[in-house]
């Protein structure tokens, strides 16, 4: 009997181990998937920036001309626009009648009504990806946050589009061929006015936050491929 019972026993042991091999190596394969840290905290803290943008202007647009040298301003915020002074934003708009340009009206702009919404949204998600430290969710996330910052842009260009060229033929002042629209970004001539257009401090946060998210992506799949060839 001693002898079968020592065969069984060998039987048993070769048997179990690649089952707990199996096992090791799924544990090895799910550390593997893990944001390290470093990555963790670049997404907390792009994720506290998107929603500290939320308190800032995203862009402003500013125009100089000799009848006005100190200038007239207006900055865009996630939820409303408004003048740099407690009148820029009248006079503005009194110029914009003259050539023919729609008022800026805040409560007519529909995004105004979604866009803090996404912020907060984009932020939520931000630190909900930081807390799982899973890298598809991460990336995921960052590719969102590339997807809703290029929107942004083109549904401000089409804005500016439609302000500057959609002009009003009974206005007082026409010149055949001319446009009004701002850049997005640098300056523009337009008649006596230059206009220029930069990201204030949201805006600023917003793309700092999608630099330090890319940083993160950037990371994770390097150590990802660091760990695929060494282990």
């Amino acid at each position: 009997m001693a002898p079968a019972e020592a065969l069984r026993s060998a039987y048993l042991a070769r048997a179990s181990a690649p089952a707990k091999a199996v096992k090791g190596s799924a544990g090895v394969t799910g550390s593997k998937r893990r944001v390290p840290r470093v990555a963790t905290i670049l997404t907390v803290v792009a994720a506290v920036l998107v929603l500290g943008a939320l308190a800032f202007p995203l862009w402003s647009v500013q125009l100089t001309a000799p009848q006005y040298p100190e200038g007239l301003g207006m900055k865009i915020l996630a939820h409303t626009v408004r003048g740099a002074t407690t009148t820029d934003l009248d006079n503005i708009n009194h110029l914009n009648r003259y050539i023919g340009m729609k008022s800026i009206e805040p409560d007519a702009i529909p995004e105004l009504r979604i866009m803090p919404w996404i912020i907060v949204a984009l932020s939520i998600a931000g630190l909900a990806v930081a807390a799982s430290r899973r890298r598809l969710p991460l990336y995921g996330w960052i590719a969102a946050f590339a997807a809703v910052s290029l929107a942004g842009l083109v549904d401000f260009w089409k804005w500016e589009y439609d302000y500057g060229h959609n002009l009003d033929p009974r206005a007082v002042l026409k010149i055949p061929g001319m446009s009004y629209q701002p850049p997005i970004i640098g300056a523009r001539q337009l008649l006596n006015f230059r206009a220029l257009s930069v990201p204030a401090a949201g805006g600023v946060m917003l793309m700092l936050a999608l630099a330090l998210a890319a940083l993160a992506g950037v990371l994770v799949w390097r150590e990802s491929r660091r760990a695929h060839y060494t282990g």
